[in-house]
């Protein structure tokens, strides 16, 4: 009995063990600590979560009010904050992107930069240095063939790759606001893919400095830009020097010049815009002071052909000796102390003592994250994005002095705008405008679409206006109204909306019939009604029907359009002859293409108006992805 019971005893216990461990592991439900005041503002449960969505999503796809409501809007937007959800599909479509995981070191060991590539084909004897000229097709023959027999890729398929993830990223992923807030940082600490010499480095600065960091404390995501080399190139710090220290014996005076390269341009563009505002109280002087901290702090050493010099010492000197004598390496970032400015300076009152090193940087930049400037500052440009392009200064006082008390944690500035008032005003309601980044993929998702050439896409971003990581300025997109819509811009939306409805877009695919589950409207004017609130939910679509009306009975209306789109085209690099030339997406776009067609098991005719519906419906949803109301968010 004794034994019996002791046994028995043992088991309880092991199972109470593991049940306890089960209770730490398994993921606890989020629970909100907050509420939202909808109600106070005269909104429905319904129109407050169209609201959220409409700002903290790409889009609304069908069902997701629904959705929304179901778990609770504060326990949906927890969620969001905690950006932890899985994405398996959209993880699945990634996987064909090779070059999306690789470091910065094997991207420029891979995907070299066209000088590069002809240094090398001159060192291994497939080139005379005599002999290069890019125009004559037989030297670029010879270059294809190197960069192949050396498997390396010529750096427009990295980049190919890089913007269609960004786009299936925000078509599909399940953590939205992560994505929304990825684009907001990405633009507010903007480099360019138009600069050569940082956009190797911009795939791993989107993935390992700004998306991990979007909702942490402002200085982490400040620190960050500021040592990675995508922003070290594009604002030239990566080569900024202080005065060249002379022996204390040397017989040569030191120069009466001896600035051998200090650049202030990273200097006055983290005061400017990224922490303190053009009207942060900071003086031209407080740049160049701050340019001399700033000294020193550079890339390391990769197989670019930049910096051979630097890596041969590296090469030869033990790490530990390199760290005693003042070197800080980082991953890719290094701060070099001969090339740091040892003398004493003064930024915006604080004084350094001369003798200082890499320390003195991070001071600087705490310093700047830290400033009350900073507060007002980001605080105004979140409201401006996710509030109205003239948020109301009671909202961006109330998320500035939550930047300020909790030491810029940005999940609790975004959680005191969404508890605002002002955030749920019903002027506040739809007053956003949509880039046209956001127009194309609100689209998608409103339509529940199937990309598998998601650069297709780029392609009309572009034409709309708007070309993704090419802005050249470091000031970023402008987040206002009046810089995306003219004449020329709404021609081309509207060319867009009918393109993507006739399924005239290569690689974009949707049931058209099915949003209305697939019911057939009685009229063209019915079904602008219905598809109207299928696509803009929870909005007065009368008046908008109203307007439209007339357009969806116009049988040449497509021709028009994009006649006048033609004629108005929206000044943008073209990027379209260099997408027909590279062909479709690669990563095994015809391994897709075959599997799509393996799908489709239905006759010829229900294909065409399951898939493509008929050309009332193509037009009605044309015409309504290409209203102003669909423009707005």
């Amino acid at each position: 009995m004794k034994i019996t019971f002791r046994y028995f005893s043992i088991t309880a216990l092991i199972i109470t063990g593991l049940l306890v461990l089960a209770s730490f592991t398994k993921e606890k439900p989020v629970k909100a600590k907050f509420s939202f005041p909808y109600k106070q503002a005269g909104l429905t449960e319904r129109e407050a979560a169209a609201h959220l969505l409409n700002r903290f999503t790409y889009g609304i796809k069908p069902g997701e009010i629904d959705a929304v409501l179901k778990m609770g809007l504060e326990k949906w937007f927890a969620t969001q904050l905690k950006a932890n959800l899985e994405d398996k599909e959209l993880k699945q479509m990634l996987d064909k992107y090779d070059a999306l995981q690789l470091s910065n070191a094997q991207v420029v060991e891979k995907y070299p930069r066209g000088g590069v590539v002809i240094r090398m084909a001159i060192k291994d004897g497939y080139v005379h240095k005599d002999s290069v000229n890019q125009n004559r097709a037989d030297y670029r023959q010879i270059i294809k063939k190197y960069m192949d027999d050396k498997d390396l890729k010529p750096q427009q398929e990295l980049y190919r790759q890089f913007i269609s993830q960004k786009i299936l990223r925000a078509a599909y992923s399940e953590n939205q606001a992560q994505e929304v807030l990825t684009e907001f940082w990405f633009n507010h600490f903007n480099v360019s893919l138009d600069k050569g010499q940082c956009a190797e480095f911009i795939p791993a600065y989107e993935r390992d400095v700004i998306r991990p960091n979007v909702f942490q404390d402002f200085n982490i995501l400040l620190q960050a830009t500021a040592k990675s080399p995508a922003m070290l190139r594009y604002l030239d710090n990566f080569s900024s020097a202080g005065p060249m220290e002379m022996p204390k014996n040397a017989k040569v005076k030191r120069p009466a010049n001896n600035n051998r390269g200090l650049n202030e341009n990273y200097a006055r563009e983290v005061m400017e815009l990224h922490t303190l505002g053009v009207d942060g109280g900071y003086s031209q002087q407080d740049v160049t002071q701050a340019a001399r901290v700033l000294t020193g702090w550079t890339i390391a050493p990769m197989n670019d052909g930049y910096a051979d010099g630097m890596k041969k010492t590296m090469e030869n000197t033990p790490k530990d000796k390199l760290l005693k004598s003042g070197f800080v390496i980082d991953g890719d970032f290094m701060f070099v102390p001969n090339r740091h400015d040892k003398g004493e300076k003064t930024v915006l009152d604080k004084y350094f003592p001369a003798g200082g090193g890499y320390e003195e940087g991070v001071t600087l930049l705490n310093m700047l994250a830290d400033h009350p400037s900073t507060a007002k500052f980001i605080s105004r440009k979140l409201a401006i994005r996710f509030v109205s392009d003239n948020p109301p200064q009671s909202l961006i006082d109330k998320m500035a002095s939550t930047f300020r008390e909790k030491k810029g944690n940005i999940r609790e500035v975004i959680i005191t705008m969404v508890t605002a008032p002002e955030f749920w005003n019903k002027e506040a309601l739809r007053e956003k405008t949509k880039s046209p980044f956001e127009l194309a993929i609100s689209a998608v998702r409103s339509l529940d679409a199937e990309i598998t050439q998601p650069y297709q896409l780029f392609t009309w971003i572009n034409k709309m206006g708007q070309k993704i990581y090419y802005y050249q300025a470091p000031t970023g997109f402008p987040d206002r109204a009046a810089y995306w819509i003219n004449t020329g811009s709404l021609l081309n939306r509207m060319n867009f909306g009918l393109a993507i409805a006739s399924q005239k877009i290569p690689g974009v695919r949707f049931n058209i019939q099915a949003l209305n589950q697939n019911r057939e409207p009685e009229s063209a004017e019915a079904a602008l009604y219905t598809y109207s609130k299928i696509m803009m939910p929870e909005r007065n679509v009368h008046e908008t029907v109203k307007r439209l009306k007339p357009m969806v009975n116009d049988s040449e209306l497509s021709k028009k359009v994009e006649a006048a789109a033609n004629k108005n085209q929206v000044k943008t690099e073209n990027m379209m002859n260099e997408d027909a030339a590279l062909g479709d997406d690669m990563m095994g776009m015809q391994n897709m293409k075959e599997k799509n067609q393996q799908k489709s098991s239905t006759p010829p005719k229900q294909t065409m108006q399951a898939n493509a519906g008929s050309n009332m419906l193509a037009q009605v949803v044309g015409v309504i992805i290409g209203s102003p109301e669909f423009q707005r968010k």
